[in-house]
């Protein structure tokens, strides 16, 4: 097996838009983040990146460093500051920003959700209320009209398992909220909004390629001995990964989903790509009296690689999951791949080793077209606020090892045949359960 790959892959990195932007006073995570307790160590997204104004420069660094991609969201909060009321200013924002990134030789994949909620939307119960999915359409037909042109390739919604459990489930986002039934019907709004805006898109750009970013966290019995271990680990699969991909394949809700949502009815295709977020993967041990966390409750083993935020360093999980995906028999985008790692000892090794799985499972068939790393630089990573350091830079846009041998892979498409070893870690933190993200 080589370690080239195919030709005309995207190679790039992955951001979203409050996370880099800055000033995002428009949405509801800047009201959220403004209350003591909601963000480790009080961090606040306040200026980010200063991205909204950089955007530039920032994409000049990128071409150096070989990618030729750019993953990126728009602010919905920005664009649609009010209900109905749209800013020609903002969307004239954006047009430049697209047209930077074409400039600097950077195809761009636009996301059109990414967590953020306008205040306006968030005060009329947001994904809750039946309204939801039609209001978002009307937003992203009035971006494809206006930015239609400016990129090829769309995600509707990034990572609706993830916004479900920690903003309606565990309430650890705005709004707060702990209720299954609430979180349940979150999720079906979400589908339907991937399905309306799918339909606004090709409605306006029929040669568009639309896809939905999914979070696939692997879940495995602790003890493959244990029944209930494998039972549990099957429950989680199907409700955080399998339940979307169904929906999306079916164009319809599944039972789960139906029990909180009426009117779960789609197109039977409604992507043209899919996309992966891959992190790693979570054991799980049966524990009845874990109601909240569906009976089970997530092992970290000792000795087990484990990235600054604990969660497990498991590059067999990328392949797994490629494998998996590899039967819709659709393209593959890897849309986010990444480690939290302040000292950048692990993001070395961490890149290639799931490089290499990504690429073993191109020789096995899987149509993968392109990675995105997350991210190019640290940012502000909604509840861990500035303490989790996923970036091949850092904030000052002072450049990793990581980042540099990222690009020399970019540059060349192929991997290294051997990476240094990593740097003497510092004293690890007491464990933390890992949370989806």
């Amino acid at each position: 097996m080589t370690d080239q790959f195919p030709q005309g892959f995207l190679w790039g990195t992955a951001t979203a838009a409050h996370q880099v932007e800055g000033d995002n006073r428009l949405n509801d995570w800047w009201a959220w983040e403004q209350v003591p307790g909601h963000i480790r160590n009080g961090d606040r997204s306040g200026d980010a990146n200063d991205h909204y104004r950089r955007f530039d420069a920032d994409f000049a660094l990128l071409e150096q460093l070989g990618q030729n991609a750019h993953r990126l969201s728009l602010e919905w909060s920005r664009i649609e500051p009010g209900p109905g009321q749209f800013s020609a200013e903002a969307i004239a924002h954006y047009r430049q920003v697209l047209a930077s990134l074409r400039a600097h030789g950077l195809e761009p994949m636009v996301t059109l959700h990414h967590f953020t909620n306008p205040v306006w939307f968030a005060q009329q119960a947001a994904w809750e209320s039946p309204d939801a999915p039609a209001q978002f359409a009307r937003y992203v037909g009035r971006v494809v009209d206006e930015l239609g042109d400016a990129a090829r390739f769309w995600i509707t919604i990034n990572e609706p398992t993830v916004f479900a459990y920690q903003s309606y489930l565990k309430g650890d986002w705005p709004p707060g909220y702990r209720s299954l039934t609430a979180a349940g019907r979150v999720l079906g709004n979400l589908i339907r909004g991937h399905w309306l805006a799918f339909e606004q898109i090709k409605a306006r750009a029929p040669h568009s390629q639309v896809g939905l970013a999914h979070h696939v966290r692997l879940f495995d019995p602790d003890r493959w001995w244990a029944p209930f271990d494998r039972l549990a680990a099957v429950v989680y699969n199907r409700l955080f990964n399998l339940g979307v991909l169904r929906a999306l394949e079916t164009g319809r809700l599944t039972w789960f989903q139906r029990r909180f949502i009426s009117g779960g009815q789609g197109p039977r295709r409604s992507q043209d790509f899919l996309g992966l977020n891959y992190y790693t993967r979570d054991r799980l041990r049966f524990s009845p009296r874990n109601r909240a966390e569906f009976f089970a409750t997530r092992v970290i083993p000792a000795g087990v690689p484990r990235s600054d935020l604990g969660w497990e360093i498991y590059p067999e999980g990328m392949y797994r999951t490629l494998r998996g995906f590899a039967e819709a028999r659709l393209p593959i985008y890897v849309t986010e791949n990444g480690v939290a790692d302040a000292d950048d000892h692990l993001r070395p090794a961490y890149l290639v080793d799931h490089l290499r799985a990504v690429r073993r499972a191109i020789t096995e068939g899987a149509q993968v077209r392109g990675y995105f790393h997350w991210t190019c630089f640290d940012n502000f990573e909604w509840g861990e606020g500035y303490a989790a350091k996923f970036g091949l830079m850092d904030r000052d846009r002072r450049i990793r090892p990581s980042g540099r041998l990222y690009a020399e892979i970019c540059q060349t498409g192929s991997l290294p045949a051997s990476v240094p070893p990593p740097t003497a870690p510092p004293e690890p933190e007491p464990p933390r359960a890992p949370e989806l993200r």
